[in-house]
């Protein structure tokens, strides 16, 4: 390739990047539009804000999100790639990006994108990636099922119960490992590589359960997020050990079902309403206007946990371990 084509080649990977990047912070700030004009529209002045807690929430969502970035990293490394702490963490946090444009398949092809290099295969990165997001959602939607079918309140809530119970089952399904392997022998992942396919052999049952340890850890975590976010609403009477299932239900439940309606950008209504379902009777003795409250709290857990996103990958892109120049095995 002489310098012309070198030269050509470089600029047309700035242009693809930059548009990339362009409708990643389009459909980031349609989110945030979003998110703003419900929380004004249910905000009738009767809360009294606490700022420092909107931050707590933020750190406690970011800190949620570790497990799973966690459990990725050991995917990866099960799967023979030499993946480092902070670059995995690096592409696993701006990746949280991708889930705003709708197909979700931009978080994929981010992660996939940041951490590929000449220690890490791209095809293995991007399933890799499915394996870790299924299971995050395979378990949160065990942990709002189990809520729901022991603790349910209403009897509504046992129809929620088989509903999250099939969200999880939805979830599951894919990264049973004979399943998971199969699906990867399918699409011909590593094919360049044939290790790859004797390290399959070693993704059993025991990698599942660490990610389904993580990621129980990481729903709890989450849902403190979201009693921090009550906190800074100035909500009364919240107990965050004896209410935390409720929480953890609560946002889980509504990511999953969010989630898996891939044509919505982060799930946006769809993730309100389900938070609004589960968390409606518990606020109605708390504050005057349940309903409006519920809906606030949904609509300002959007707003920190993506502003939060933005702030660490911003970060993270900025002054973060960035992966080896050298092309990945893939090219």
């Amino acid at each position: 390739m002489d310098r012309s084509q070198a030269r050509g080649k470089k600029w047309l990977m700035a242009a693809v990047k930059l548009l990339v990047a362009s409708a990643i912070l389009w459909w980031v700030w349609g989110t945030l539009a979003d998110g703003w004009a419900g929380l004004r529209e249910k905000d009738g002045g009767q809360w009294k804000w606490q700022p420092w807690w909107l931050v707590a929430s933020g750190g406690i969502y970011l800190l949620g999100l570790m497990p799973f970035a966690l459990f990725w990293l050991r995917v990866l490394r099960v799967l023979g790639q030499d993946a480092r702490l902070g670059e995995t963490l690096r592409a696993y946090y701006i990746g949280h990006l991708g889930k705003y444009v709708p197909g979700k398949a931009m978080v994929v092809v981010l992660r996939a994108g940041l951490i590929r290099s000449h220690r890490v295969d791209t095809g293995v990165a991007a399933v890799s990636a499915f394996l870790e997001t299924l299971t995050m959602m395979a378990v949160g939607g065990f942990a709002a099922a189990a809520y729901l079918a022991l603790f349910h309140e209403e009897e509504t809530f046992v129809s929620w119960s088989c509903t999250a119970a099939l969200l999880m089952l939805v979830s599951l399904a894919p990264t049973l490992p004979p399943v998971f392997r199969r699906l990867v022998r399918l699409f011909r992942v590593g094919r360049s590589n044939p290790l790859i396919a004797e390290k399959l052999g070693k993704l059993g049952y025991g990698t599942l359960l660490t990610g389904w340890v993580l990621g129980l850890l990481g729903w709890i975590l989450l849902g403190l997020s979201y009693w921090a976010t009550l906190r800074a609403m100035g909500v009364p009477e919240l107990d965050p050990i004896r209410h935390l299932p409720r929480y953890v239900a609560g946002v889980s439940l509504a990511v999953v079902a969010g989630f898996l309606l891939l044509i919505l950008p982060g799930g946006v209504g769809v993730r309100e309403a389900f938070l609004v379902k589960l968390m409606l009777s518990y606020l109605q003795p708390r504050v005057a206007e349940a309903d409006a409250a519920a809906w606030a709290s949904a609509f300002l857990l959007r707003l920190v946990w993506t502003v939060s996103e933005l702030v660490i990958s911003g970060m993270m892109y900025t002054v973060g371990p960035r992966k080896s120049d050298a092309p990945g095995p893939n090219g």
